[in-house]
């Protein structure tokens, strides 16, 4: 399976919902996809996982620049729908406890509307 995105707005809200594998292969999409995310100060981004099958050390970099980005921008960037496989990944190398996630794209929207 290869990698998909789409990027939408919510209610104010930037949303990148990912799709598929994100992985050495596929990373430089996903980065140029998030790179036009985080752009101005106040912007409010979601990276919606739900779709997303796996992701490696090359896809957790770009979401780290993501994140870098959204800081120096003060911005606000958090991550949703992630299942068991991806959210363990994302457990194991630390970034929850770095970069805010939720369950799903209404739990983002309802925190990011506040």
């Amino acid at each position: 399976m290869s990698f998909g995105h789409s990027a939408t707005t919510e209610q104010g809200v930037q949303i990148l919902g990912l799709s598929g594998r994100i992985d050495s292969a596929t990373a430089a999409q996903f980065e140029a996809a998030a790179a036009a995310l985080c752009g101005g100060s106040g912007d409010r981004v979601v990276l919606d996982f739900a779709a997303l099958d796996y992701i490696s050390s090359a896809g957790l970099r770009v979401v780290l620049q993501a994140a870098k980005r959204a800081k120096q921008n003060q911005a606000r960037l958090l991550l949703c729908g992630m299942s068991a496989n991806v959210r363990e990944v994302f457990e194991i190398s630390g970034f929850l406890k770095i970069i805010d996630s939720v369950a799903d794209r209404p739990s983002a929207l309802q925190l990011l509307a506040s």
